[in-house]
Parts: C-alpha cells; sequence; structure tokens
C-alpha cells in the first residue's frame, strides 16, 4: 500500500472535469471518504443499486395497465413531459445533496435544521412501506416455491379451495379458432388459489377480524426478511455486489419472456391493445396527473433512498451522467415490460375469445391471478412460471435493499459512536422488528391491512415530504448557493432547466398532484370489500403524521435557539456551521475549517500534497472562492 502511495505522489494525477475519482482505478477509491462509515467498493455499485431501486414491481404491474388506460401509446406523450419536469430534476436534486454532504436522510438537513421534521417524515414513510413491501416479496416466494412442480397447481378446479364456481377458463376450439367462453360469475382456477389458498382469505370477516396467522406466509416472510438482512449485513459494501445480480438478471429473463410473448398466436392483439394512440385521451387532466404519479413513484424520489445510496459516493462522482442513465433506463424497462404483458394478455384474450380489456388487471392482480394463469396456457409452463416470480423477486430486492438502507444509514449518522461499530446487529434489529410488525400482514385477513399500508403510507404524505424539501433547497438554503455547491462538486453548475424546474415547475406539478388526490379521494377498497370508516380514518392519520412531523421538526429547531421569534427562525434556518463536504480537503470557501476538529485552514493544501499539483477540481474550488469573494465585494 505505500508503495502504491510513493507512486501516487510521485506521478501528479489530473482528473479530466466530467471524470469521477473512481474511473481513475480501484487506487483512489478509498481517497474521498471517512474510512468508518463505509462507501461503494466497485465503480458500477452505486449506478446498478439505483437502478435497482428505481425498476421495481410497478415498472411490471403497473405502468402497463395505465398506459393502455390513459390512451395507450398517447400516454408516452404526458409520460416524458413529466419525466423532464418532475423526474429528471428531482432525482439529480436528491443525489446532489446526498453526495455533497455524505450524509443520510436526518443528518442531511444541517442543510437547514428547521426542515429536518422533513427527514424524520421521509424514515417514517419509508418504514411503514418497507414493512409491507416485504410482504408482496413472501407472495412471490410462495408462488416460486410453488412453480416447481410438474403441473402448477392453479391450473385445474377440483382441489380442496375451489368452489363451484370454479371454472378452467380455457377456450374451446371449432374450426374458425376459439369459442367465446361466457365468464360471468364464474371464478378462474388462479383467482381461486390466490384468494382462498394463499391469502385464505374466507377465513376473516374484514379488516377488523384478520383471523389466524397463515404459516405458510410466516415462513416466506421470515424467509424474505432473511434474506434482506444478509444482503445488507455489511452495508453498501454487501449490497453493493448483491445488485449486480439482482440488477441486471431481471432484463435477461424480461427479454425471455418478451420474445417469448411476441412470437405466441394472438400476441400483436394484446401489443396493439396497448399501444394503439388515443389522443383525445390528452385532453383530460386524469391522464395529465396519472403520468406524473407514474414517474413520481416509478423513480423512489423522496423516500429517502437516492440520498443514501449517494452519500456513499465519492465527493467527484458524475451523478449527472447517471442520473440521465438512471431516470431514461427506467422509462425504457417500463415500456419494455408492456410490451412483454400485453403480448401474453393478447393471447391469452385469443385463446378465451374474450377482448383484451376483460383480461387486463393491474398491481396484484396481474401478478398473482391474471399472469399465472396465462402461464398454464403455455408449453412447459412451470418453466415459464418459475422465471417471471423469479424476475419479480429480483425487481423487488434491490428495492427493499434500499429501504432498508435508508433507515439504517439515517440513524447511524444521527449516532455515529454508538451504531456504527455495531452496523450488523442494529440493522438485524431493525429486520427483526419490521418481521414482527409484518406478521399481522401473513393472517386471513392480511391483505386488508397490506391495502389499507399501500394506498396511505405513501401518498400525499410523500408529496408534501418532496415538496417541503426542494422549497427549502431552492427558497430558503437558496438557489445560488445549491448551484454553488454543485458546481464545487462536479466542476460546472446546473443550467436554466434545472433551475426552473427546481423554482417553479417540479413544486408546481407536485402541489396539483396533491391537490387532485386530495380532491378526488375515493375510500380503500379491496374487490367488493369496503373499509369501514375507522380503517378509512386510521388510514388518513397514518398519512398526517408523516406531514406533522414537519412542524413538529420545526418547533424542536426553534425551541433550541435563543432570542426572539423571528431570530430564532433565522438561526433555525440558516445551515449548521459543520455544513458541507464530509472531508477537510473538499471544503473550500465558506466552508474552510468549519469542520469539528479542522486542523487545516488550506484544505486546498491537502489536495495539493495528495495529487502532486493542482487539478481541475481545484481549479473549479478556486473559480467557487473567486465567485464568492466577488459576491461578498458587490454586497458592501
Amino acid at each position: 500500500m505505500k508503495k502504491l502511495q510513493g507512486a501516487h505522489l510521485r506521478k501528479p494525477v489530473r482528473p479530466d472535469l466530467l471524470m469521477t475519482p473512481s474511473d481513475q482505478g480501484d487506487v483512489d477509491l478509498d481517497v474521498d471518504f471517512a474510512a468508518d462509515r463505509g462507501n461503494w467498493t466497485g465503480k458500477l455499485d452505486f449506478l446498478l443499486s439505483c437502478i435497482g431501486y428505481c425498476v421495481g414491481l410497478g415498472n411490471v404491474w403497473r405502468f402497463p395497465y395505465r398506459a393502455y388506460t390513459n390512451g395507450g401509446g398517447a400516454f408516452l406523450v404526458p409520460y416524458f413531459l413529466m419525466l423532464a419536469i418532475c423526474g429528471i430534476p428531482l432525482f439529480f436534486l436528491e443525489l446532489s445533496l446526498g453526495q455533497f454532504s455524505s450524509l443520510g436522510p436526518l443528518a442531511v438537513w444541517k442543510i437547514s435544521p428547521l426542515f429536518k421534521g422533513a427527514g424524520a417524515a421521509m424514515l417514517l414513510i419509508v418504514g411503514l412501506v418497507a414493512v409491507y413491501y416485504n410482504m408482496i416479496i413472501a407472495y412471490v416466494l410462495f408462488y416460486l416455491f410453488a412453480s416447481l412442480t410438474s403441473d402448477l397447481p392453479w391450473e385445474h378446479c377440483g382441489n380442496w379451495w375451489n368452489t363451484e364456481l370454479c371454472l378452467e377458463h380455457r377456450g374451446s376450439k371449432d374450426g374458425n379458432g376459439a369459442l367465446p367462453l361466457n365468464l360471468t360469475y364464474t371464478v378462474s382456477p388462479s383467482e381461486e388459489y390466490w384468494s382462498r389458498y394463499v391469502l385464505h382469505i374466507q377465513g376473516s370477516q374484514g379488516i377488523g377480524s384478520p383471523g389466524e396467522i397463515r404459516w405458510n406466509l410466516c415462513l416466506c416472510l421470515l424467509l424474505a426478511w432473511v434474506i434482506v438482512f444478509l444482503c445488507i449485513l455489511k452495508g453498501v459494501k454487501s449490497s453493493g455486489k448483491v445488485v449486480y445480480f439482482t440488477a441486471t438478471f431481471p432484463y435477461l429473463i424480461l427479454l425471455m419472456l418478451l420474445v417469448r410473448g411476441v412470437t405466441l398466436p394472438g400476441a400483436w392483439k394484446g401489443i396493439q391493445f396497448y399501444l394503439t394512440p388515443q389522443f383525445h385521451h390528452l385532453l383530460s387532466s386524469k391522464v395529465w396527473i396519472e403520468a406524473a404519479l407514474q414517474i413520481f413513484y416509478s423513480l423512489g424520489v423522496g423516500f429517502g433512498g437516492l440520498l443514501t445510496f449517494a452519500s456513499y459516493n465519492t465527493f467527484h462522482q458524475n451523478i449527472y451522467r447517471d442520473t440521465f442513465i438512471v431516470t431514461l433506463g427506467n422509462a425504457i424497462t417500463s415500456i419494455l415490460a408492456g410490451f412483454a404483458i400485453f403480448s401474453v394478455l393478447g393471447y391469452m384474450s385469443q385463446e378465451l375469445g374474450v377482448p383484451v380489456d376483460q383480461v387486463a388487471k393491474a398491481g396484484p392482480g396481474l401478478a398473482f391471478v391474471v399472469y399465472p394463469q396465462a402461464m398454464t396456457m403455455l408449453p412447459l409452463s412451470p418453466f415459464w412460471s418459475f422465471l417471471f416470480f423469479f424476475m419479480l423477486l429480483t425487481l423487488g430486492l434491490d428495492s427493499q435493499f434500499a429501504f432498508l438502507e435508508t433507515i439504517v444509514t439515517a440513524v447511524t449518522d444521527e449516532f455515529p459512536y454508538y451504531l456504527r461499530p455495531k452496523k450488523a446487529v442494529f440493522s438485524g434489529l431493525i429486520c427483526v422488528a419490521m418481521y414482527l410488525m409484518g406478521l399481522i400482514l401473513t393472517t386471513d385477513g392480511g391483505m386488508y391491512w397490506l391495502v389499507l399500508l399501500d394506498d396511505y403510507s405513501a401518498s400525499f404524505g410523500l408529496m408534501v415530504v418532496v415538496i417541503t424539501t426542494c422549497l427549502a433547497v431552492t427558497r430558503v438554503y437558496g438557489i445560488q448557493r445549491f448551484c454553488r455547491d454543485i458546481h464545487m462538486m462536479l466542476g460546472f453548475k446546473p443550467g436554466l432547466y434545472f433551475r426552473a424546474c427546481w423554482l417553479f415547475l417540479s413544486p408546481a406539478t407536485l402541489l396539483a398532484l396533491l391537490v387532485y388526490s386530495i380532491v378526488k379521494y375515493q375510500p380503500s377498497e379491496y374487490g367488493s370489500y369496503r373499509f369501514p370508516p375507522w380503517a378509512e380514518l386510521l388510514g388518513i392519520l397514518m398519512g398526517l403524521l408523516s406531514c406533522l412531523m414537519i412542524p413538529a421538526g420545526m418547533l424542536v429547531a426553534v425551541l433550541r435557539e435563543e432570542g426572539s421569534l423571528w431570530e430564532r427562525l433565522q438561526q433555525a434556518s440558516r445551515p449548521a456551521m459543520d455544513w458541507g463536504p464530509s472531508l477537510e480537503e473538499n471544503r473550500t470557501g465558506m466552508y474552510v475549517a468549519t469542520l469539528a476538529g479542522s486542523q487545516s485552514p488550506k484544505p486546498l493544501m491537502v489536495h495539493m500534497r495528495k495529487y502532486g499539483g493542482i487539478t481541475s477540481f481545484e481549479n473549479t474550488a478556486i473559480e467557487v472562492d473567486h465567485e464568492i469573494a466577488e459576491e461578498e465585494e458587490s454586497m458592501m
């Protein structure tokens, strides 16, 4: 190691402005980090983790359905427009916050302690989502094991869980093809397998009487949490390696399903149904709102996962490039998933002799009822079923890694001296606690609780958090100061496009989404079951609790200051003294010698000794210093 360091000192290193320090070899990967916090150990860890986090179950079971119900191919117009207005700018903002400070969702609010409640709200939201999201992974594991047979258990009626209404939905053939089936008052075997065997929902009278624990689901949930714990055991050093498989393998399976789907008879019928443009839908505000919602939830903005991942980057990682790779890759994946899903649904509709819209569903109905039923119509059905559910498993796991890493990082950053040395133990305790919280989801009526959590845990509360974050950074901290920080970090300032979106377009769009979700509020339901008023109230309180954390955090921040109310507000809204880059050598201008225990007033000299000369990033730091000095002179 000493030889490597000696060679490094003898040979000056001048990184290109748009290259990351990690691009220059593995030797420098540990240069930009505090050793006790950890960092990504490979060049692609961060990028693949972000792709795995964003590309999840929603890309497969929500986007295709939203597209065909909102204008087919015409839906892509508002979709990509909302991606440009909301998705890309907010994605870049969250990555910039995390990378600049190397802090998690709570500690990052040193940028403006008055808004630390937004970080606490993030943790509450991501905690609730993690509880039920792993239950969905448990369902996937259940179906994955059930696919390891010669005959799929949901292929035929006549099992103990089937009723008299069960009818094997297979079209009978005549000389002209499939004879239409009368599906009225009948239930497919896959639907009864899902509701009566997997969920055993007939054992519950409603959300108020969940019934007994389903031990097979309980064990699947336990296995899901064990897998997640083992993968995040060493933080990003372990999860960063797992994502090399979980973030890439789904694309191989998706490609296989796509090729198999488009070669089936009737496939183009489904694809035509999926993509046929209906431009009159663009006149409806609902379509634009749906496009914005899809972008908002698909990219995972506001959950803290992006901020957490970026906090483990080197200071000069090119997140500008990574932003476009991940956001555009996520959109393309959603479109490809639509082809894979609707090609099979087109085949299924032809086999049954019914229109595509009678077999198309979204959410769990697609993943656990419709698509498994379609698999039974294919040769080698257990093989294709196994592939499909293995794809869902890998899609779900890396999103769950992000949720858990967000919680663990946020808390350990708040109590670094106590928790960082015992991060593995703390991660295990979090997993155990969330497993116990999720046990109610394994009961006969667990699906009712899952729907309630899904509808309210990350609904209007998440939008309030993102709006608050956007306004706090651009209005309170200041757009000029934030752009200057990015300039110091990346070597260039964000252009007019990003500034306009951060200041006006993104907050206005999110505010419209929030108002729309309140005005168009509909009570939760699952099939024909309507939730009782107390359950609706519980869900609303769940969403409000995350919103109330923001004013509660403001109250705490104000009470910690001294002076009049206005003076307290001003002091609480200013950045903390130690706000800025985590390492001393990255702190220039206003950030010089503001770290606790800082020994050197000239971090630039540390850079010069390390690199053997002035690099392009040091030139950027000098430019920023001159810019700050000029602003100070103009104000005097």
